[in-house]
């Protein structure tokens, strides 16, 4: 268990000592060169902007008149006609809904 302590107390001495030393470095680098050149960003002309076509406007159509139909001329009165009659038809018999009664037939005993 001690071992274990011993370790992580040696892994943070470690890691405080390697930013320590990197914040160093990176401060002495900034003091030996304290100007630094910007990099020149090249300008970016301007385009021409598109012109839009114009539409002519198109003439409309011209729809043609449509002749009117001729009226229908009225039927005179037809004298009326009476139909002879229809023959009868033959009447089928009814027949009985009910069953005539049927003897019991009792089947033999089996053995």
């Amino acid at each position: 268990m001690a071992s274990i302590c011993y370790f992580y107390i040696f892994a943070l001495a470690l890691v405080s000592v390697t930013s320590n030393e990197m914040c160093y470095a990176s401060r002495n680098l900034l003091q030996a060169n304290p100007t630094v050149p910007q990099p020149q960003i090249p300008t970016i002309p301007t385009l021409p902007q598109p012109q839009i076509p114009t539409i002519p406007t198109l003439p409309q159509p011209q729809m043609p008149t449509l002749p009117t139909l001729p009226t229908i001329p009225t039927i005179p009165n037809m004298p009326k006609v009476s139909l002879p009659p229809l023959p009868s038809m033959p009447t089928i018999q009814n027949f009985p809904t009910t069953l005539p009664n049927i003897p019991f037939f009792a089947p033999p005993p089996s053995k």
